[in-house]
């Protein structure tokens, strides 16, 4: 059995992942790149192998850099079935879809503007094309065991967002390898800790975060801290806010504080359609998470649904301070952008990042002290007051994926899914703190040596 990483070396996004036993090829993860452009360029190169060659694909969860690179696959040929957990299920269907229709409005965009490569211009994969990869999903529950060809998989709960597992890969009675999939926190506020991982031969780790640690704050009290300096002053807090995990995170988040009397009883706003479906999902499946499904439903509730452009662009027209959740989370486009436009020039103002910034996106250049976005072709001045809160990350830090690795005995172990820094990082800390074999994953070279011959 040969792993070997189609994507997601050397980068935080478009995790793809080949196990080849032979007659049987799994895709473990089937992502985009996302970020710099030169990571973008990545998603329009021809898939290394016939999708039609591969007998399934497994996803970790449904982010889009792990899931959506999958309408392309199944356009180009692969006609397996796509196996993800029962919450995965329902959320893939429509992060699939809006990731296809914003395609085709980038690529109409781009076909009225007269700027593009391509004549005319052309979306990675559109809205249908995503429907037709959902035909081929197939739940399977956590911790049941399922056999593709020669190989016997199954999830295990990851925390990081709602239905994300990782996948232990067993190869008949010759070896495994656990794919960690995106590592949530222990101590999240929507999702349980992930679970004590299973033994296995050779772990692929995300190293997101590798080499630093979340901040020992209270994530409650530093976001009521923003939020009474900013309404004090008469101020709008601007929240980018990613639609799957972040927005129901921060929406019981306020609610707790609002019915502590922590914070003053603000307009606020969820304004973001895909958000609100995706709240959805989250109250069909709430036993997979820490809050309560009573608490879940009061707490969304106070956060007002904005699904029409009239209505959003209503939000600016009111007087007073207000909470405005908006997508996207890494300022990467969606209705944040307009908001921003609209008080990024006031300093009275201000806009919280609530997680991971990746490389390449506005939230990033924010966060290295840039205060010009280029917005829609246009520079824009940012005069309002920028505050991050790490405690809200939907990642693991170091210490805590360290504390995840010594849940189960010794392995080896191939850092994925990380920049080239933390990921380094965090290769040396496993050899000092904990003695195994450590390894930096690189696009196109099949893991370690020592693991191949293993499975020869």
């Amino acid at each position: 059995m040969h792993i070997l990483p189609l994507g997601g070396a050397g980068t935080v996004t478009g995790s793809r992942f080949l196990v080849d036993a032979g007659r049987t090829r799994v895709l473990v993860d089937c992502g985009l790149f996302q970020g710099l452009k030169n990571l973008r360029l990545r998603n329009w190169r021809p898939f290394p192998m016939d999708p039609a060659d591969l007998d399934a694909v497994v996803l970790t969860h449904a982010h889009l850099d792990h899931s959506g690179y999958l309408p392309v696959l199944v356009r180009e040929g692969f006609r397996g079935p796509v196996h993800v957990t029962p919450p995965t299920e329902g959320l893939l269907p429509i992060l699939l879809a809006d990731a296809g229709r914003l395609q085709e409005e980038d690529a109409s965009f781009a076909r009225r503007k007269g700027f593009s490569r391509h004549d005319p211009p052309r979306p990675l994969f559109t809205a249908r094309d995503a429907w037709r990869a959902v035909e081929q999903v197939e739940p399977i529950p956590f911790g049941d065991s399922f056999q593709i060809g020669s190989l016997s998989l199954e999830f295990h709960r990851a925390g990081h967002i709602l239905g994300a597992g990782s996948v232990r890969v067993v190869h008949r009675s010759r070896g495994s390898v656990l794919f960690s999939g995106d590592l949530g926190r222990p101590n999240d506020l929507l999702l349980p800790a992930p679970a004590a991982r299973p033994e296995a031969d050779r772990i692929v780790m995300e190293s997101t975060y590798g080499d630093r640690e979340h901040e020992e704050v209270d994530s409650l009290s530093h976001l009521a801290g923003v939020v009474n300096r900013v309404a004090a002053r008469g101020g709008v807090i601007l929240i980018p806010t990613f639609a799957l995990g972040r927005a129901q995170t921060l929406a019981v988040a306020l609610w707790r504080l609002r019915q502590e009397g922590r914070i003053p009883h603000l307009p606020m706003f969820l304004d973001s359609p895909m958000a609100v479906e995706v709240s959805g999902v989250h109250q069909e499946h709430v036993t997979e998470l820490r809050v309560p499904g009573p608490e879940l439903a009061a707490a969304l509730e106070a956060v007002q649904p904005v699904v029409s452009v009239e209505d959003s662009k209503a939000i600016h027209g009111m007087n007073g301070p207000r909470i405005i959740l908006a997508g996207a989370g890494m300022l990467t486009g969606g209705r944040i952008l307009h908001h921003l436009v609209h008080f990024g020039d006031e300093p009275r103002h201000a806009l919280l990042l609530a997680g991971f910034q990746a490389e390449g996106t506005r939230g990033r250049a924010l966060v290295r002290g840039d205060r010009t976005l280029r917005i829609h072709g246009t520079d824009v001045p940012i005069r309002l007051e920028v505050e991050r809160i790490e405690a809200f990350s939907g990642h693991a830090g170091r210490s805590e994926l360290l504390a995840w690795l010594r849940t189960g005995p010794p392995a080896a172990v191939s850092l994925v899914h990380g920049e080239p820094g933390p990921a380094d990082t965090l290769r040396r800390t496993i050899g000092t703190e904990l003695g195994w074999e450590a390894e930096v994953a690189e696009e196109g070279q099949p893991l370690g040596e020592a693991f191949l011959k293993t499975f020869q």
